[in-house]
């Protein structure tokens, strides 16, 4: 079949304008939706765990073409210009090219194996290799604490005598702070509390910013430290954090706040 010029051009001119609709996936009173915005809302709803199938696409289509004609008449209400509305859609924006900017930097600066294997390690030794059961009981007073040990000598019950700490959490449960590292403590309570045998109580108030304490040591027994591969997630994300505000701090003491 041989096609004539005109029947030709109308064939090429309907071919070249195929990947032009194709970019949109509605057109509203004149205005292009592109398909474009219909590819990054499925983006973020398939990040939250949908699957990118054709319904899902019929419903964001639906869903952009019923945002485009809302906005039209908002826009024809003149509410874009309302300071409020105005104020509201610069935060948004502020906050989605600040995401932008962390995505970025922290593309241009990821988190090495490396680094990760250094603070597990820094964290390991911090750690110790022992973790101590032990329970407290604070109060404001030293004179108050040297009561408390005076009692405990006495043979008073360290559990009821420990109804008068200051401490909420662990007033209830007989002065109780389970399992923990030394390091989980201020240093002059760890200290107090690695000096301690099994059973035995300090024979003196220990002062921390807190209080004063009277401490018992319960059991000692060989630290539990979990393996680089469990915690590697959340020392990843720990040191990211790090990284952004060492960047954060960077940009804020070059800019000039007046």
């Amino acid at each position: 079949m041989t096609l004539k010029p005109a029947r030709l051009l109308v064939v090429l001119l309907a071919t070249a304008a195929l990947p032009v609709f194709a970019q949109n996936i509605a057109v509203v009173n004149g205005k292009a939706v592109p398909s474009s915005r219909a590819d990054v809302m499925i983006k973020q709803m398939a990040a939250q765990g949908q699957q990118d199938t054709p319904q899902l696409r019929a419903m964001v289509k639906e869903e952009l073409v019923n945002r485009e004609i809302l906005i039209q008449e908002a826009d024809k209400l003149g509410l874009g210009t309302n300071p409020d509305v105005k104020n509201q859609i610069e935060i948004a924006r502020q906050s989605i090219v600040i995401r932008a900017l962390v995505t970025d930097y922290l593309k241009k600066h990821p988190v090495s194996d490396a680094e990760v294997k250094a603070e597990y390690d820094r964290f390991k030794a911090q750690a110790g290799d022992k973790e101590y059961h032990a329970r407290h009981i604070l109060v404001e007073k030293e004179d108050d604490a040297k009561a408390i040990i005076t009692k405990l000598k006495g043979g008073a019950k360290f559990e009821d005598l420990a109804k008068q700490s200051k401490d909420p959490g662990s007033a209830a449960n007989g002065g109780d702070l389970d399992w923990a590292s030394p390091a989980s403590f201020v240093k002059p309570f760890s200290d107090a509390m690695v000096a301690l045998q099994k059973g035995q109580v300090t024979e003196a108030p220990v002062k921390t910013q807190f209080g004063y304490h009277v401490i018992k040591l319960e059991d000692v027994r060989a630290a539990k430290v979990p393996t680089l591969e469990e915690v590697k997630p959340q020392i990843a994300e720990s040191l990211q954090q790090k990284k952004l505000q060492a960047y954060q701090q960077a940009l804020r003491s070059k800019a000039k706040i007046q």
